[in-house]
């Protein structure tokens, strides 16, 4: 089966580049696809300093849904939003007061892979990190989600009016270039090797960088299961499966419980993934409407992601009379939760209307 590769680099433009993100990328591209993938065959998605997240979450979502392995190779500086401080990839229009609305959350990634086969997706991440970054990483881990394998490096800032160079990725680049693709585990630690004989690639000190080894869940994870269920077609299996979870967790922990909420959230992505967007829809509400009652604000990722997914299942709906009523209860929400995208309210309200003509 054919791979997919996604090349993305990105920082910011002006002076508030910490690392010349881009300049892998020529490297990377002279490296043969399927060395980059590991498999016979490949597709490569190239992304230098994009503008829009969106932009950026609808490449990544394409590259999610490829039914083969997928290798996600990422070079740029992390940041935190002023307002959640949660850790964002940085992109080229991002200031440190515009984090919020022109980088990409971190959390977009996890949560688009998170349903992908295990040991079918592999990251690999040379990062930097502007200070404050660098201050939170030291008591919260950088999550890329339990079902991927993770390589890399976080480095701290340069030193003042330095811009470092990826040398983690460049070491990456520089081995694939050779024809010979080792295994995930060996090729980060001969690149880990050459980054440090090239002094810690523009780090504030030399052995400081944060070392990124998650070789991705062990065989028998459920959420291997359940995905090896959907790649076969076997969605109410998948289902099934999902909901035994949902139930114990909601046994054990209670209903608005997070183990309890994951699970629903994995049946909500499910019923997407059986063509049922009525059932998905519904499902994120539902997950949403928990947050929110459990005190979670209403900008609060987890929250954000259920009612903009929920939004995304809605506009799928054929049905009017279901897009109604569901139109309904996602506009309540959307009222508490606007979102990320401007108008995101408006076109729900835009779109009611519409349905409401059709009798």
């Amino acid at each position: 089966m054919p791979g997919t590769v996604l090349l993305l680099a990105a920082s910011p433009v002006g002076k508030g580049c910490l690392v010349d993100a881009a300049s892998v990328l020529p490297v990377l591209a002279a490296v043969a696809p399927a060395v980059l993938s590991g498999t016979d065959t490949a597709n490569v998605v190239e992304l230098a300093d994009p503008l829009e997240p969106q932009a950026v979450l609808t490449r990544l979502r394409a590259a999610a849904a490829a039914p083969g392995p997928l290798t996600v190779y990422v070079a740029g500086q992390l940041q935190l939003d002023r307002r959640q401080r949660l850790p964002h990839l940085a992109l080229a229009r991002t200031t440190p007061a515009t984090v919020r609305y022109t980088a990409l959350p971190w959390h977009w990634i996890r949560e688009e892979l998170r349903l992908r086969p295990s040991g079918a997706t592999t990251l690999l991440l040379d990062l930097h990190a502007d200070h404050e970054t660098w201050q939170w990483l030291r008591t919260n881990p950088l999550d890329s989600g339990r079902n991927n394998a993770v390589y890399g490096r976080i480095a701290p800032p340069p030193s003042r009016r330095t811009v470092a160079t990826p040398s983690y990725m460049r070491g990456v680049a520089t081995i694939l270039r050779s024809g010979h693709r080792p295994s995930p585990d060996q090729l980060h630690q001969q690149a880990l090797a050459r980054t440090a004989a090239d002094g810690a690639g523009g780090g504030a000190m030399a052995g400081a960088d944060l070392v990124l080894t998650a070789p991705g869940p062990l065989a028998g994870d459920p959420h291997a299961v359940i995905a090896a269920a959907v790649q076969a077609g076997r969605h109410a299996d998948a289902d099934a499966l999902a909901a035994r979870h949902e139930r114990a967790a909601a046994h054990a922990y209670g209903p608005a419980s997070e183990d309890a909420l994951h699970w629903r959230e994995v049946r909500a992505d499910l019923a997407m993934f059986a063509g049922d967007p009525v059932r998905s829809c519904r499902a994120w509400l539902t997950v949403a409407e928990f947050r929110l009652g459990a005190g979670q604000p209403p900008e609060a990722p987890a929250v954000e992601a259920a009612v903009d997914r929920a939004h995304h299942q809605w506009g799928q709906i054929r049905d009017a009379g279901r897009a109604r009523e569901l139109g309904a209860a996602l506009a309540v929400l959307r009222s508490r939760v606007p979102g990320r995208r401007e108008g995101a309210l408006d076109h729900v309200q835009r779109e009611l209307s519409r349905l409401q003509t059709q009798g």
